[in-house]
């Protein structure tokens, strides 16, 4: 690679970090970190809606559990409809500013990997902590956007194979409950906010949500 390329695959992954812990304005790379810093909100257990007598109710109150995850922005940032990613909780364009590309690894001259390795990548300062990292590392393609559209919309979404990735039900609980990529969610580096509870807490009340109808929240 020559010189110049690796400035700025160098620069990219420097101007990265500071996007993801900047807010709405430019700043320095001494900018805040993620909202809520790198505390773990919890999520509720399944068991705490069983007292819901209407099935329906109950499907849909656990859904919106789990829509704590789901529409977490650490999450919704990787579903665009227009191949930029987004960063920050403020779900910032992407900086440097980079595409998806065809298949979501990025561009064939700047590629997702020219900057994310195979897990997170610390660096050396109090200010730029780490660059995001994991081996699936990649976008959502745009059939499957979630960005902008509320909780509603992204379940139904999730319940149609033409616009979940062609899964199943059980699939899809198997890509929430054990999937790397997703579980990036809750170790997203340090200064980042993670989604809340943990993975096995979100495929549960996954699991409970497909056992009583699957029933989605209004859009």
């Amino acid at each position: 690679m020559r010189p110049t390329r690796i400035a700025v695959f160098l620069l990219g992954a420097a101007l990265t970090l500071a996007g993801c812990r900047s807010s709405a304005t430019p700043q320095t790379p001494a900018a805040a970190p993620d909202a809520g810093g790198s505390e773990r909100p919890g999520l509720q257990p399944v068991s705490a809606f069983d007292g819901i007598s209407d099935r329906t109710a109950r499907s849909v109150a656990l859904f919106v559990e789990a829509g704590r995850v789901i529409a977490h922005p650490r999450c919704v940032n990787c579903h665009p409809a227009d191949g930029v990613p987004r960063q920050g909780m403020e779900q910032r364009l992407h900086v440097p500013k980079v595409q998806g590309g065809a298949d979501g690894h990025g561009t064939a001259g700047l590629p997702c990997t020219g900057c994310h390795q195979q897990a997170n990548t610390q660096l050396v300062g109090a200010t730029l902590r780490s660059i995001p990292g994991n081996p699936k590392w990649a976008l959502a393609p745009a059939e499957m956007a979630w960005v902008g559209k509320s909780l509603g919309e992204i379940c139904e979404q999730l319940k149609d194979p033409k616009r979940n990735g062609g899964k199943s039900l059980e699939q899809l609980h198997h890509h929430m409950a054990e999937d790397v990529l997703v579980g990036w969610g809750w170790d997203p580096g340090p200064g980042l906010q993670p989604v809340p509870g943990t993975q096995a807490q979100l495929g549960a009340l996954i699991r409970a949500w497909m056992d009583t109808g699957a029933a989605c929240p209004r859009p």
